[in-house]
């Protein structure tokens, strides 16, 4: 072989090898407690997230409960939370939160989204990442039967990375604080080496080191992040909780996540026109071993 087939083939093998790597990464935005009619909120944090989504054509959106203020009614949805997030409902995917069980068996949520709220709970795949939607709103039988669904999904995954969302955060240093409600669904997830959980709830944005079920840090824990900056009037921080890492008050944003082979990196992004798309907080870490 000459020197410049060698050269060819190596600019090729290098190619292929790029294109790889780019297509191995996936974007993920997410917020909760969005839509609060009367409020500008909401279509700030909306217009940041079209900016991130004509960025990179296959992101896509976690909404994190709280959609729709103030009980989740047909109306709220309309008036509330589709006009600044309805641009990008057909990228969006959804945990309910418990404004939506404002209205009975939170049935607007579920027309609204249809066949993307699915039972109320379901998991996707990204690239070597599965991602999985809870509700925190279900209470014996019901709740059982997502536990069992959850074990047996996890089981069945061959997933290197593994990421989980729903509404009530396991701790929170927030007006709501601790919510002991997924604390089993947080023991399947870590007995199954999950890496990240992002929840909303508590309206400020805040992230946490890698916790136990009891929420104690815990270097072999699942790492929470609460987003509760969609577009809800906000919440101060009150009492510091334990492997509290970073906490943002007063301020508006989404977190941009690239999902990557076996890391996977942060970023919050402020969503006030001044000063949109500031990165208020980030960082990296890698994926359990599984």
């Amino acid at each position: 072989m000459n020197s410049k087939m060698w050269m060819l083939g190596f600019l090729l093998f290098c190619s292929s090898g790029m294109a790889q790597s780019a297509s191995s990464t996936s974007t993920v935005l997410a917020a909760g407690d969005i839509g609060m009619c009367n409020l500008k909120a909401p279509f700030w944090t909306g217009d940041l997230m079209r900016d991130q989504l004509q960025k990179d054509p296959l992101a896509v959106v976690l909404a994190l409960g709280d959609l729709a203020y103030p009980v989740g009614s047909s109306s709220d949805f309309q008036n509330c939370y589709d006009p600044a997030w309805g641009s990008f409902k057909d990228r969006t995917h959804p945990a309910p939160g418990n404004h939506e069980y404002g209205t009975a068996n939170a049935a607007p949520y579920f027309q609204y989204f249809r066949e993307k709220a699915a039972r109320g709970y379901y998991s996707m795949a990204f690239n070597n990442w599965k991602v999985i939607s809870l509700n925190s709103n279900l209470k014996g039988e019901a709740m059982q039967a997502q536990l069992n669904w959850l074990r047996s999904d996890l089981e069945s995954s061959s997933s290197k990375c593994t990421l989980a969302f729903w509404h009530h955060p396991l701790v929170s240093s927030g007006y709501h604080g601790n919510n002991s409600v997924m604390q089993e669904a947080w023991n399947i997830l870590q007995e199954k080496h999950a890496d990240l959980v992002l929840v909303g709830h508590d309206h400020h944005y805040e992230r946490f080191a890698p916790l136990n079920s009891s929420g104690a840090p815990d270097p072999e824990g699942i790492r929470q992040f609460i987003v509760g900056t969609g577009g809800a009037v906000l919440y101060r921080t009150l009492f510091v909780k334990a492997g509290s890492e970073k906490r943002v008050n007063g301020q508006f944003g989404v977190l941009k996540l690239n999902l990557q082979d076996d890391q996977y990196t942060w970023q919050f992004l402020a969503a006030h026109p001044r000063i949109k798309g500031k990165v208020l907080d980030s960082g990296s870490a890698r994926c359990y071993p599984k």
